[in-house]
């Protein structure tokens, strides 16, 4: 069931501006709903996606209602952060986003030097059940290293008992697909600070590259450019549970 909410409260949440900034907006024939100008922002309407196709603000249709879940290929040198210095994920998205409540974040999070498969939202629940340890949700990633693979890799991260530096709780089982000598596909269900780094710096190598291909079973598209982003449905937000 969808939920109602004021108009004015929903479009202010959504970045639009204060409530007294959208009554002006409606008063100026801003906001147009299924086709009529919408005169009483204190009206109750329902929030579901098919909103975006039913009105436009300022001539353009509305931004995806809460519920918003995105993927983004996340370039290099971006951070995944709302408070460190230097190009953030969230300056990749349109301005007016950074001012939704509640707010997007990223699921997860990868380090400046890791591109590929990220996943924001304002969905709370969908965020802890993606990243909760009892989810178990996969993540293929793709490691160019330093120095040749020696052939015991595959062997130690898929025993279950590898430990990272500085930890004392073993590693779940992985799977590594060598590649090339010094390329190689992991695929962890964990989310462990660094973790892909860490584990073949465990094994005596050093990761040079790192870009994330899969969450689950969604596959970062070939059709989308580091930067850009796509919002996500539920067969697509769905996939990532079935992995």
């Amino acid at each position: 069931m969808s939920k109602a909410v004021r108009l004015d409260r929903l479009l202010a949440n959504m970045g639009y501006g204060s409530r007294r900034e959208i009554e002006q907006m409606a008063r100026a024939g801003w906001i147009v709903l299924d086709g009529q100008r919408v005169e009483k922002t204190d009206q109750r309407i329902a929030v579901d996606p098919s909103l975006s196709a039913r009105m436009t603000v300022r001539g353009d249709p509305l931004d995806p209602p809460p519920g918003l879940t995105l993927m983004l290929h996340k370039p290099l040198g971006v951070t995944c952060s709302h408070k460190e210095t230097g190009e953030l994920v969230y300056g990749l998205l349109p301005a007016r986003w950074r001012m939704r409540e509640p707010a997007l974040s990223t699921i997860g999070r990868l380090d400046k030097e890791t591109s590929g498969l990220l996943l924001l939202t304002d969905d709370g629940a969908l965020l802890h059940r993606v990243i909760s340890p009892r989810s178990h949700v996969p993540k293929r990633y793709l490691a160019t290293l330093d120095r040749p693979l020696t052939g015991d890799e595959t062997a130690v991260f898929a025993a279950g008992t590898l430990l990272l530096e500085g930890e004392d709780k073993p590693l779940a089982p992985a799977i590594l697909e060598v590649l090339g000598e010094r390329e190689a596909a992991l695929t962890v269900t964990e989310g462990r600070y660094h973790q892909v780094r860490r584990m073949f710096a465990a094994v005596g190598n050093h990761v040079t590259a790192l870009h994330r291909e899969r969450i689950g079973a969604l596959a970062l598209p070939d059709d989308l450019a580091p930067g850009a982003w796509r919002v996500m449905d539920t067969n697509a937000i769905a996939l990532v549970f079935a992995g």
